[in-house]
């Protein structure tokens, strides 16, 4: 039987890590070759049915003016769009680390029939975009009254 000798296992699993960081940071441009580092990014957002009534759509847009932020709901589909902006008090040379992302996105959704777009209403407060979408009259659930035979 052969004698294997055990490496240092910290330092395999610091090298696993450095490889999976490469493979991240390949995959989703990020890089601590330059501080600036720019990029698509993509809001997080939640989207549920309020009751029988609505849906409604939460995106977190975090430090960006209401005017920067544009909804439009064209046959069918509802898109968000926007710019997060970096802030013009801070020169580029004075930052140490960027970690949050800026630039434009663009977010689509196909809405189903049920809903009515002619009635969407939004608001945006604390950093967060809301979207309601209520639904059809004709689409709301309703009960059916049942004769009883004598």
């Amino acid at each position: 039987m052969a004698i294997v000798r055990w490496s240092d296992p910290f330092r395999e699993f610091s090298q696993l890590q450095d490889r999976i960081n490469r493979v991240f940071s390949d995959a989703y441009g990020r890089s601590d070759e330059g501080l600036m580092t720019s990029g698509a990014w993509v809001p997080p957002v939640d989207i549920y049915q309020n009751g029988d009534h609505e849906v409604v759509l939460k995106a977190e847009l975090p430090d960006m003016q209401r005017e920067d932020i544009e909804i439009t709901v064209d046959n069918g589909t509802l898109t968000i769009k926007g710019e997060k902006k970096l802030s013009s008090e801070v020169k580029e040379e004075q930052f140490h680390r960027i970690e949050r992302r800026y630039g434009t996105f663009s977010r689509s959704f196909s809405l189903p029939q049920t809903l009515d777009a002619g009635r969407v209403s939004a608001d945006y407060r604390d950093g967060v975009l809301t979207v309601k979408l209520p639904m059809r009259e004709e689409a709301k659930p309703r009960q059916i009254k049942i004769d009883v035979a004598a």
